[in-house]
């Protein structure tokens, strides 16, 4: 072939990206399958983005495919990021350390997520004995089940139940006692990066904040149901908050001129409104941990989480076997106290017969490599 042959092919292949590319932009269907074979399913074109990386989350088409990019997932670990659609686990060796998993016991993990934990435990039990695992969102939970399935831990090994964890006993009633149970408190990080889960404001997105988004009320219509006061004490409760009374009045000032606050933009950009106040050269940084705190807030009230972490604290000694081993790992003050409060009072009482006397933390290689799990806390106990 000489070189005008070649220029021509070349000239023709970006003459047919470049047709892709409007068509994608005037909304035609590229994606018709027309020529397709019988009983194959039509080529889908990945999600097309500006530059020469993806911003988005719904872009990042490699870090939703770890299988098949694992390089590229590499890659984004070691900058210190979590991949999209992905949670990296923290403290797996803290935790599989403590509970000392042996082929042929019965376990529980009460909180799934993307199954890292769920992994690492399966492993242990060699296959032999039985893990049930469980989780309130149907979205994640059923990717997490196929994942796993698709590494072996098929339903002879793994039972998995949409539940919220505060129904312990009922999981217990049927299959129990467990000889280790593990709590992982945290949200997971491919339910924070996802827009339109609505957990994050630096994604624009519908201000949800629901574990379950099929149930319950969203964080939006939750915020038209608080007086001022309340508001102000739910930001000071579940986030110490220090400037809850500042937000809450903003947040219904909002509402009294007859705007709404129904995104999470929307909410963030109340909160800066609220703290401009602030001097300019401290504003940015208040802002950012006001944001982090009422989201968390929110989310907290939206989800009962300290009613749902009471009742599994409660319920824990009656579904553990004796000598059974609970980890649980949280990821703020509040958590943490409700944690260790009840692990010194059944110790106290003589149903633990020991508990962590001090919280065990991630490794600062652990934090450098993932800079979510820098503010995790891990505390243990053994049943009596």
């Amino acid at each position: 072939m000489n070189m005008n042959d070649n220029s021509k092919e070349r000239k023709e292949a970006l003459a047919e990206a470049a047709g892709f590319r409007k068509e994608a932009a005037s909304g035609k269907n590229i994606d018709s399958g027309k020529d397709a074979a019988p009983g194959q399913s039509p080529h889908k074109r990945r999600v097309r983005y500006k530059g020469t990386h993806p911003r988005k989350f719904e872009e990042k088409y490699k870090e939703h495919q770890p299988e098949k990019y694992a390089d590229t997932i590499e890659k984004v670990i070691r900058k210190g990021s979590t991949p999209a659609g992905m949670h990296i686990s923290i403290c797996v060796k803290e935790i599989l350390d403590f509970l000392q998993i042996k082929p042929g016991q019965k376990g529980l993990d009460a909180t799934l997520g993307y199954g890292g934990h769920t992994q690492e435990m399966l492993r242990c039990l060699d296959g032999q004995g039985h893990l049930y695992a469980l989780d309130v969102d149907p979205i994640e939970m059923a990717k997490t089940k196929a994942r796993l399935e698709g590494l072996g831990f098929g339903p002879e090994i793994l039972t998995i139940r949409q539940l919220n964890f505060a129904y312990i006993d009922q999981m217990a009633a049927e299959y129990g006692p467990f000889d280790f149970i593990l709590a992982d408190l945290g949200v997971s990080s491919m339910q924070i990066d996802n827009p339109e889960r609505g957990f994050s404001y630096k994604h624009e997105g519908p201000l949800d904040l629901r574990l379950n988004p099929e149930k319950g009320t969203s964080a939006a219509e939750r915020l038209k149901e608080v007086t001022q006061e309340e508001l102000a004490g739910m930001l000071a409760e579940n986030s110490d908050e220090p400037y809850a009374e500042e937000i809450s009045r903003a947040v219904m000032q909002e509402f009294r001129k007859g705007r709404e606050i129904a995104t999470t933009t929307q909410l963030k950009d109340v909160i800066e409104k609220a703290l401009s106040f602030i001097p300019e050269k401290e504003r940015k940084e208040a802002v950012k941990k006001s944001c982090q705190r009422t989201f968390q807030a929110l989310r907290i009230d939206v989800n009962s989480e300290f009613e749902v972490l009471e009742a599994f604290l409660e319920k824990l000694p009656g579904v553990l076997a004796e000598g059974g081993r609970v980890a649980v790992l949280t990821f703020h003050s509040g958590e943490d106290r409700m944690v260790k409060k009840a692990f010194k009072r059944f110790k106290k009482e003589g149903i633990y017969s020991e508990i962590a006397e001090d919280v065990i933390r991630p490794s600062a290689e652990e934090c450098a490599r993932n800079s979510r799990a820098k503010s995790t806390k891990m505390r243990w106990a053994v049943k009596a």
